[in-house]
């Protein structure tokens, strides 16, 4: 099991929403790469970047990601936004080890697979799973689909993972959604990234317990809920 923080970007800062929600901004940080150099400095050998702006289409923080990518030593997953050849490429180019592709993945399952086959094992697929279903365009659009629906839809693509967020748990700190997890894991070829609602280094070990690969934290270290120390010692690597 790996622990990944993660620095969501949104108007240039590393921000926290609660429960997806944009009008709940929780945390807001004004050097998203000094906080990316905080996080190396603690322990963890690896980091999971979102643009929350482009993924909701309200701006672009490529500059951002690649000043971010070329700083950073250490592997760096980079999402938010991602619907064109270009910017997957373009992603990959200036540095990043692994593109997260949500929304236009689930919505055009074989473009996703092109996008797969070109970059064997640096594609994640990230389905964002509110109440059961499947949600996307930055968690405000209804797919009507299942986890276990989107996932048979690319099942023999090449992905490097499946990013799940529990979005009803996200930002809460109230315990992650182990059935959902469970239910990911029992259903994915690949391994399963989760996320959402992580409170507790007992919520990291329960995780690993079911067969996670790997966890993105985010509002329990920002908060210093989850002792980040802890957490990097015993899941950084």
């Amino acid at each position: 099991m790996l622990a990944i923080p993660a620095i969501d970007l949104r108007e240039q800062r590393c921000v926290q929403l609660v429960g997806g929600d944009y009008a709940a901004e929780a945390i807001r940080l004004e050097d998203p790469i000094a906080v990316a150099h905080r996080w190396v400095a603690t322990g963890f050998s690896r980091l999971h970047v979102v643009d929350l702006d482009a993924a909701t289409r309200r701006g672009d923080h490529l500059d951002l990601i690649t000043r971010l990518v070329m700083e950073i030593e250490v592997p760096v997953q980079v999402g938010g936004g991602v619907r064109t050849d270009d910017r997957v490429t373009t992603l990959l180019e200036v540095g990043a080890d692994a593109v997260i592709i949500g929304t236009r993945g689930l919505a055009d399952p074989e473009w996703l697979r092109a996008q797969a086959f070109g970059a064997p094992r640096r594609v994640i697929l990230a389905a964002d799973v509110r109440d059961g279903e499947v949600v996307s365009e930055g968690w405000a659009a209804r797919s009507g689909r299942s986890l276990r629906e989107a996932i048979s839809a690319v099942a023999d693509a090449p992905l490097a993972g499946l990013l799940v967020t529990a979005v009803h748990r996200e930002g809460l700190m109230q315990g992650t959604d182990l059935v959902l997890m469970e239910e990911a894991v029992a259903a994915s070829p690949w391994p399963v990234h989760a996320s959402g609602g992580v409170g507790s280094i007992d919520d990291v070990r329960a995780l690993a317990g079911i067969g996670v690969q790997a966890v993105v934290l985010g509002m329990g270290l920002y908060t210093g809920t989850l002792d980040a120390a802890a957490v990097a010692a015993e899941f950084g690597r």
